[in-house]
């Protein structure tokens, strides 16, 4: 369609001005559970991006045979067979991170990100838009993801990566590595992005 964004602008509004978690406030769920730690954030946000980017190019392929009552349906079972091909994949070779994100990767069949850019863009665009729309929300995923295990984790156990980074004489914040420090980190850093897009208008606006 003539209206719809193009493929790079689908790439570049997927990182930062329409990122999944900051802006659209999608995902959520493993969002606030698995970012205690860097590396499960990381596997979270590849897994969603595999799954992410098949079911876009598999629901563009198949578009102009869509039925507006059967799509949802449709959407949900592409994204389960990926979702199971990546659950069998950790399971296999990253079996101890398989155990610790537990019932978090087969929950990404219900996760409205992908299921929304199913909808959004997949489902009505060319397979080349579809997959640069995967790519930078999926880049925008992994950086919200990561900018918050970053923070629980540095301030948590002094550690990044299994790292140490922070002096041993750093008292852990034990609070940033439970579930309530997901929810503080999420609600500081959403706050901090809502300031610098207000900072961004307004500058826009006097220039």
């Amino acid at each position: 369609m003539a209206d719809q964004p193009t493929a790079f602008e689908r790439f570049v509004q997927g990182i930062l001005p329409e990122n999944p978690v900051y802006r659209q406030l999608l995902g959520l769920c493993p969002t606030l559970a698995v970012t205690n730690g860097m590396k499960p954030a990381i596997t979270m946000a590849c897994s969603v991006a595999f799954v992410l980017l098949c079911a876009n190019i598999v629901i563009s392929l198949i578009r102009n045979l869509l039925k507006p009552h059967l799509r949802i349906v449709v959407f949900t079972l592409t994204i389960a067979t990926f979702v199971t091909i990546a659950d069998r994949f950790l399971a296999a070779y990253l079996f101890q991170m398989s155990k610790t994100l537990g019932p978090y990767i087969p929950l990404i069949i219900v996760n409205c990100l992908i299921i929304c850019r199913c909808e959004v863009c997949a489902s009505k665009q060319s397979v080349g838009t579809a997959a640069s729309d995967a790519i930078g929300q999926a880049i925008g995923f992994g950086l919200a993801l990561s900018s918050i295990a970053a923070v629980r984790e540095i301030l948590g156990t002094g550690m990044f990566f299994g790292m140490r980074v922070l002096p041993s004489a750093w008292p852990d914040w034990v609070i940033m590595v439970l579930p309530p420090g997901a929810f503080i980190t999420l609600g500081l850093l959403l706050g901090f992005v809502n300031w610098i897009g207000i900072i961004k208008s307004r500058r826009s606006v006097n220039d």
